[in-house]
C-alpha cells in the first residue's frame, strides 16, 4: 500500500486528487498539507512514502524548498511535484532538490495514477510536455541558461538593478555583469529589456 500526502494550498485541487487516487485499491492518503511546512512537518512524525507536491504556496516556503527539507530526513519519502508550473527554472529547481518525477495538473488521470506508482516506487516520472521541453535544453546546451543566470534574469525583469540582485543573490556587481553578459549572447540580445522578452517567448521565466 503507497502512503501518499497531498501538499497543495487549494482545497479544491486537493480534493479532486483524493478523489481520483480514492478509487486505487494500492494507494491511500494518510494526510492533507496546505503550506509546504505542514508537508514537513507532517511527513517528520508520520510514515508517508510520497509526497505529490505543488511548487506554489503562496507567501509561505516554496514546493522546491520543502522538497529540499523533505529529502533530508532521516525516512525521507519520495516527492512527485504536481503543478501547473513548467518553465525551466521550475524543472531544474524541483530535480535539484530531490523530487523524482515532476508532472503538469493537466495530466490525464490514467497517467497520474501510474506516475504515483512509479515515483513511490522512486523510478523517475516525467510528463511528456515536462520530458519534451528538457530534451530541447539538453539539445540546445550551448543557448541555455544556466540556474544561477535565470535567476538573475528572474530579477532583472523585476526590475532590479545590478546593485539589488548582487546584494539578493550575495554576489559582486562585477558577478552579476558577468552573468548578464553571458545571457545576452545565449539569447542574442543586446539589452535587458530584449534577454527578459526573449527569455519569456523560450518558456525560461
Amino acid at each position: 500500500m503507497i502512503r501518499l500526502l497531498l501538499a497543495d494550498d487549494h482545497a479544491i485541487v486537493r480534493a479532486g486528487l483524493r478523489a481520483l487516487l480514492d478509487v486505487a485499491d494500492d494507494i491511500t492518503v494518510v494526510g492533507e498539507a496546505a503550506t509546504a511546512e505542514a508537508a514537513v512537518a507532517f511527513c517528520a512524525t508520520t510514515p508517508v512514502d510520497l509526497v505529490l507536491m505543488d511548487l506554489s504556496f503562496g507567501s509561505g516556503r516554496s514546493g522546491v524548498e520543502a522538497t529540499a527539507r523533505l529529502r533530508e530526513l532521516p525516512s525521507p519519502p519520495n516527492v512527485l511535484v504536481v503543478t501547473n508550473y513548467d518553465t525551466d527554472a521550475d524543472i531544474l529547481g524541483a530535480v535539484e532538490a530531490g523530487a523524482c518525477g515532476y508532472i503538469l495538473k493537466d495530466t490525464p488521470p490514467g497517467e497520474l495514477l501510474s506516475a504515483v506508482r512509479s515515483a513511490a516506487a522512486g523510478d523517475s516520472v516525467l510528463s511528456p510536455a515536462v520530458a519534451s521541453k528538457l530534451m530541447t535544453r539538453v539539445r540546445r546546451a550551448d543557448t541555455t541558461l544556466s540556474r544561477r543566470e535565470i535567476e538573475v534574469l528572474r530579477l532583472v525583469s523585476d526590475g532590479r538593478s545590478n546593485r539589488e540582485i548582487a546584494k539578493q543573490l550575495f554576489l559582486s556587481e562585477t558577478t552579476v555583469k558577468s552573468h548578464l553578459v553571458h545571457i545576452y549572447g545565449k539569447l542574442g540580445v543586446r539589452s535587458r529589456t530584449s534577454a527578459v522578452a526573449r527569455a519569456r517567448e523560450r518558456g525560461m521565466l
